[in-house]
């Protein structure tokens, strides 16, 4: 096992795997209630999708951990199953069964593109600072959505968008405590502080009766029959549907390449030409678990940016991404235990995290502001759109643009010309509303 995942290469160990994989696990543990609410405004029953959920998420990480031997974490994606459930369906009408038919057909282009290398190469087109700005950018948008979660910030009611949260609130207190313990334990040092601070405080939390126990800690998964194979890939294939496939597609190949970029570059995978050695495989593990999520019965499914959790714990191989399916495996019968973790507990570890990724903001070229301004609005528009693959969209246009209006498009590779036709064209068919 150790030579299999190259142990003595990225100088690491089964203990600090695993808990690289716990830690992940602990943070993203959210999705398996989250997702299947979600999607039940979409009609998809919460039951059946819980079950759906994870074993999407067990079959994508395995692949990945197996195949790909990295230490990123697969599971459906937030930002498209809101796209599937309020847009598609609610807005739009069309049945849930017809939408995830998209969510297949996009698998099946993304495994094509794959197996082809195109997605390799124009992810190997793509300019260091993009790459600098989408891994700062990723912090930071963990980091606003920790302050969120933890209540340290909330949407505003007047005037300014957002605003310091109630600090007299006990969770907010309780996150406040959990978040200095674990940066103390972090100066000292100290091997699993992300575990110790997110647990400390869901303990805390539950003396302090802010989270509830769950009734029972074990129970049987609900049946997945009424969404097994219920995709409807024939009507994805009608002309009309075509924009909500293409919008699917794109968002979800932006995502994945910012994604993986941004996270291999903060676990110092990265060879000395900014790229991410064979590429093609957490690609593939990505494809293959996008194939496979609308055959279960659930959306688009990638690299998880809260794999960057388990990276700041020491997480470098597939070890640790083993790890995290092996825990999703069991919440099919520990669902209640595993998601006992309140938000204001995971959420102290997504701050610390952004602390850690901006490091790679050195590496801009604060003198050329064709470098400089694409990679400043990557950053700025993926945290205050919300939104990854706007603020990946934003960069790569305006860096083409930049490029040209200076006379400097000798510079702009191939394949940065595909992506940029790619980002506007997600602006293209993006239904009205």
């Amino acid at each position: 096992m150790k030579h299999f995942f190259e142990f003595e290469h990225y100088k690491t160990s089964y203990k600090q795997e695993t808990l690289a994989g716990i830690t992940t696990f602990l943070t993203m543990a959210y999705i398996i209630i989250v997702n299947p609410a979600i999607l039940e405004n979409a009609g998809i029953p919460r039951g059946a999708s819980v079950t759906a959920t994870i074993l999407a998420s067990v079959i994508g990480t395995v692949i990945m951990a197996v195949w790909a031997r990295r230490p990123f974490a697969i599971a459906p994606y937030m930002s498209e199953n809101a796209f599937i459930a309020f847009v598609v369906v609610k807005v739009m009408g069309y049945p849930w069964q017809v939408a995830l038919g998209a969510v297949f057909i996009a698998g099946v282009l993304f495994t094509l593109l794959t197996v082809f290398k195109v997605r390799s190469w124009m992810a190997e087109s793509i300019p260091m600072s993009l790459k600098a700005s989408f891994a700062v950018g990723i912090g930071l948008f963990l980091t606003f959505i920790g302050l969120n979660e933890t209540g340290l910030v909330v949407l505003g009611v007047a005037g300014a968008p957002v605003r310091l949260g109630n600090l007299s609130q006990p969770s907010v207190l309780l996150a406040v405590a959990g978040f200095m313990l674990v940066v103390v334990l972090m100066a000292w040092k100290v091997r699993g502080a992300l575990v110790i601070g997110i647990i400390a405080t869901t303990i805390g939390s539950i003396l302090l009766g802010i989270t509830p126990l769950p009734e029972r800690f074990v129970s049987l998964p609900p049946p997945l029959a009424p969404i097994f194979l219920k995709l409807d890939i024939a009507g994805a294939l009608t002309p009309h549907f075509f924009p909500i496939v293409m919008v699917i597609f794109i968002m979800a190949f932006l995502d994945t390449i910012g994604t993986l970029i941004g996270l291999s570059m903060r676990a110092d995978l990265l060879d000395e030409n900014g790229n991410l050695p064979e590429i093609e495989r957490p690609m593939l593990a990505d494809a293959l678990a996008t194939m496979a999520a609308p055959l279960l019965g659930t959306t688009t499914t990638g690299a998880y940016i809260e794999s960057a959790a388990g990276i700041e714990e020491g997480g470098r191989t597939g070890f640790s991404a083993l790890v995290v399916a092996g825990l999703f495996a069991l919440s099919l019968f520990f669902a209640p235990l595993f998601t006992i973790v309140p938000p204001h507990a995971y959420g102290i570890a997504l701050i610390v995290i952004g602390s850690f990724m901006i490091r790679p903001i050195s590496q801009l070229n604060f003198d050329d502001f064709t470098e400089l301004i694409p990679a400043f609005l990557t950053i700025v528009l993926m945290i205050f759109t919300y939104n990854i693959g706007v603020g990946m969209t934003a960069g790569m246009i305006t860096y083409v643009l930049l490029k040209v209006c200076t006379g400097r498009s000798s510079e702009v590779k191939a394949g940065m010309w595909v992506l940029a036709l790619l980002s506007i064209s997600l602006f293209v068919f993006m239904p009205k509303m």
